[in-house]
């Protein structure tokens, strides 16, 4: 089965806020109540289109304020 989602693009601003934005709504919409969870939802979320920094910052920017 053919892949449906697009080729990583370096520098993507767009595309950062975009995978960002859903992120942060699918960790809200889970309720995550440890850091574990929100890693895991922003791990499938992103899917290999960030490099580590970028991922350790959406970590940060999505995980709610009780587990910062």
């Amino acid at each position: 089965m053919r892949e449906n989602r697009l080729p990583p693009v370096p520098g993507s601003t767009a595309r950062l806020h975009q995978l960002k934005l859903i992120a942060a709504a699918r960790v809200s919409a889970a309720r995550s109540t440890s850091r574990e969870q929100v890693t895991d939802i922003v791990r499938v979320t992103v899917d290999n289109e960030v490099d580590t920094s970028t991922f350790r910052a959406i970590v940060d920017d999505v995980a709610p304020d009780s587990l910062r």
